[in-house]
């Protein structure tokens, strides 16, 4: 199957160029805020069920492209969904589950829900609705399928997933690796440059949406060391030491979100966005000063490092 997901995985395929891109100061780093070409047409349903391993449920392409359907691949691995995340509600409302996976994990392409506090989950709801949440590249699905379905998603909705994602325990799914060369489309190599190329170990099983999936992020050599001095000590004053907010593992803080163990494409992400003012919500305002003298070199860093560390 190569379905829109695959498309998603521009964060890493579509960044395989001839060359590193080059881009002005102003610009969103490309690698990660990939957008699906305008010809682009996911391969037709063939019949075939699907199935991932560890599991006894299958599906068929056409189910798994269903945003009304959320996976479940592994019952036993959380408790069960609620209606909201399981099928979300016709017309508009799309499955949580659907993007987000039966247990939050989600993937490169967006948010880790799992043990987030509820409370945070529902501001951002509430951020996306207002508009105060968008992303320097509008044109991303997640984040316009995002927006969408804040505008009709009720407060009910919204508090059902926010308390049933935050009681789930965050686990490590992926392994931060330091490297100078990729792999690109012509199977040659290339240099990584200044980018994160983030990977599924297993392309059908991501395909397939199981949450079970494991990444494997290449990162520039040296960026973990410079990433672990920029959010611990504040980089000199360039930045604020991250625990400050996060607690000293990062693991959050309150209502503060933990940053450890998150997939290092969203981070980088979501420090860009707040630099920009795409995302100006509350949480967002506080980040401000954080980010304002980050160069996209110095969020790759704490991007990588952060990555690196146990959820």
């Amino acid at each position: 199957m190569r379905s829109i997901f695959t498309a998603i995985l521009a964060l890493s395929v579509a960044s395989f160029s001839s060359s590193a891109p080059t881009l002005s100061a102003e610009d969103p780093p490309a690698w990660a805020y990939p957008v699906n070409p305008p010809d682009f047409k996911p391969r037709p349903d063939d019949g075939i069920l699907r199935r991932v391993p560890g599991s006894s449920a299958t599906y068929s392409v056409t189910q798994l492209r269903d945003r009304f359907i959320a996976p479940v691949w592994h019952p036993g691995d959380h408790p069960p969904l609620p209606e909201i995340v399981a099928q979300g509600r016709k017309p508009n409302v799309f499955a949580c589950g659907f993007c987000h996976r039966e247990d939050g994990p989600g993937g490169p392409e967006n948010a880790n829900l799992a043990g987030l506090p509820p409370a945070y989950i529902v501001q951002q709801m509430a951020d996306y609705k207002t508009g105060a949440r968008k992303s320097s590249v509008p044109t991303r699905g997640p984040i316009a399928l995002k927006i969408s379905l804040s505008k009709d998603i009720t407060d009910t909705e919204v508090q059902a997933a926010a308390l049933y994602f935050s009681a789930l325990k965050p686990r490590a799914n992926i392994s931060v690796v330091g490297w100078f060369l990729a792999a690109s489309n012509s199977g040659e190599k290339e240099p990584i440059g200044q980018r994160i190329i983030e990977v599924p170990e297993d392309l059908e099983q991501f395909e397939n949406r199981d949450p079970r999936s494991q990444f494997i992020a290449y990162v520039p050599i040296g960026s973990i060391a410079k990433g672990a001095a920029l959010v611990s000590t504040g980089g000199e004053g360039k930045t604020l030491q991250c625990a400050i907010c996060h607690g000293q593992d990062l693991k959050g803080l309150g209502g503060i979100p933990s940053i450890v163990g998150r997939s290092p494409s969203y981070v980088l992400r979501q420090l860009n966005d707040i630099q920009t003012g795409a995302r100006a919500g509350m949480a967002a305002q506080l980040m401000k000063a954080t980010v304002v003298n980050l160069t996209v070199d110095d969020m790759v860093s704490i991007a990588a490092y952060l990555a690196s560390q146990t959820p």
